[in-house]
């Protein structure tokens, strides 16, 4: 292997110093998650084939932009877990704050139930289903989304499984805005009209997450 060549797979921030203070105590917790999806992520059909060499930036740290606009919400739900992403590191970072991984998927549900199990995720509860198979049954102050559908689409999965106060809380990419203008009838179908879109860093180089965050308005808003 050449000078500047690099192994595959190999993760340019798996040693970058900055990770441990980014995610605190939780560090260990999420660096055994990295460990987990680097062995079994693409055999299991989890990642794709080039995703382990950019785990860190665009999955890890990605999902970890969510965490302050969850940070005080009572309960969550990863609507569409599927590998864990957000909702794993939402757990690791939040540990008193009960989270379900809501997957429809058999396999996936498996690798959700090994993960929990492996990491000693006290406050990760893994259901199988759909979000209109559990509408009436769970419930959260915060559903989490990322790469499951369009804005559209997703404030009608999500509404139902809102608290009173609850909000949506969707990880997206460069067009969160089109999205949310071409959304707009959806969403005030869903009762969601308070939308707004955030840019969420996360540490410095990297590029910084698009969060959108759809809430019930309130009388005045």
């Amino acid at each position: 292997m050449g000078l500047d060549e690099s192994p595959a797979g190999w993760d340019p921030l798996a040693d970058d110093p900055r990770l441990p203070g980014f995610f605190g105590q939780a560090w260990p917790t999420v660096q055994q998650f990295d460990a987990m999806l680097r062995a079994h992520g693409e055999q299991r059909g989890l990642l794709g084939p080039r995703e382990t060499s950019r785990l860190w930036e665009r999955h890890l740290l990605n999902s970890a932009a969510v965490v302050p606009f969850v940070a005080e919400a009572a309960s969550v739900i990863d609507l569409g877990s599927g590998a864990g992403l957000p909702g794993v590191v939402v757990a690791a970072m939040l540990t008193t704050t009960p989270v379900t991984l809501l997957e429809p998927k058999e396999r996936r549900v498996r690798w959700l139930a090994e993960v929990v199990d492996g990491l000693g995720l006290t406050n990760t509860t893994v259901v199988r289903g759909r979000a209109e198979d559990v509408a009436g049954q769970l419930s959260a102050e915060a559903v989490i989304a990322r790469a499951v559908g369009p804005l559209d689409r997703l404030y009608g999965w999500a509404a139902p499984l809102l608290t009173a106060k609850g909000r949506l809380v969707a990880l997206k990419g460069e067009r969160a805005a089109d999205e949310v203008d071409s959304g707009r009838k959806a969403a005030q179908r869903a009762g969601l009209t308070a939308v707004v879109v955030h840019t969420a860093p996360t540490i410095e180089g990297m590029a910084p997450t698009t969060v959108v965050v759809a809430r019930r308005a309130k009388d005045g808003d």
